[in-house]
C-alpha cells in the first residue's frame, strides 16, 4: 500500500520547482492556469550574490520578498512581505490565468550598487504537506490512512484539472466553430458579391454596344 501510495503520489505531482535570477529591485512575474477551488502553495528561497566568493550565498540577510497574486481583472488574492525564504499560500475562487508577482523589499537597483539575486521557487497546485501528518501519527495504520487521504486529495484535483482543461477544449471548439462559421458566409457574401458585379458588368457592357449600333 505504501509503495502503491508513493509512486501514485510521483505519477501525478502537480509542481513546479525552478530557480530565476532577479535585480535586487527588479521584479518577477508568472502566469499560472489554474482551476478554481483550487489551493497553491509557493515555496522560495533568496541568495544573494557575494562579490568576494563570486558565488551566491546559502542565505540572504535582511532581504525579504514582497509577494502579490492577482487575477487577470486585477483581484488581489495576495500581496504580503515574507522574509529571505518563506511559504505563501492562496486559493483561486474561479478557473483561469493567474499572476503571481515576485519582488525583493530592497530599493538599491543594479545602477546603484544592487546585487543580483537568485530566487528558488517551488509552486504546488492542488498540494497538501503531509509531513507534519505523518510525524503525528501513532501507528502505521494512522500513517496509511493520511497518506491514502492525501492520496485522495490528489486524485480529486487531478480529476478536476481533467474537467478545467476539457471545458477550456470546449470553449476553443465553440471559438473555431463560431470563426469557420463566420468565414463560411464572409466566402458565400464575397461569391455573390462578385457574381452580382460581373452580371452588372456584362449588362452594361450589353447595352452599351447596343447604343452604340456595334452588335
Amino acid at each position: 500500500m505504501q509503495m502503491l501510495t508513493l509512486l501514485l503520489c510521483s505519477s501525478f505531482s502537480l509542481s513546479a520547482a525552478f530557480y530565476f535570477h532577479i535585480g535586487e529591485q527588479e521584479e518577477k512575474c508568472m502566469i499560472e492556469d489554474i482551476p478554481s477551488d483550487t489551493v497553491i502553495t509557493g515555496t522560495f528561497k533568496i541568495q544573494q550574490w557575494d562579490i568576494g566568493r563570486h558565488d551566491f550565498l546559502e542565505s540572504a540577510p535582511g532581504l525579504g520578498m514582497f509577494v502579490k497574486v492577482t487575477t487577470y481583472s486585477d483581484e488581489v488574492l495576495l500581496s504580503k512581505l515574507y522574509g529571505p525564504q518563506g511559504t505563501f499560500y492562496f486559493t483561486s475562487y474561479s478557473p483561469g490565468e493567474h499572476i503571481i508577482c515576485l519582488r525583493s523589499n530592497s530599493t538599491r537597483s543594479l545602477s546603484f550598487g544592487g546585487r543580483k539575486l537568485r530566487i528558488h521557487l517551488d509552486i504546488r497546485i492542488g498540494e497538501h504537506d503531509l509531513d507534519a501528518a505523518i510525524a503525528q501519527a501513532k501507528d502505521k495504520v494512522n500513517e496509511v490512512a493520511f497518506k491514502l487521504e492525501h492520496l485522495i486529495e490528489q486524485i480529486e484535483q487531478i480529476v478536476k484539472e481533467q474537467n478545467y482543461q476539457r471545458d477550456r477544449e470546449e470553449n476553443f471548439r465553440m471559438t473555431s466553430e463560431d470563426t469557420n462559421s463566420s468565414v463560411l458566409w464572409w466566402a458565400v457574401a464575397q461569391t455573390l458579391i462578385f457574381t452580382s458585379v460581373g452580371i452588372f458588368q456584362m449588362k452594361y457592357l450589353k447595352d452599351f454596344f447596343v447604343a452604340k449600333k456595334l452588335v
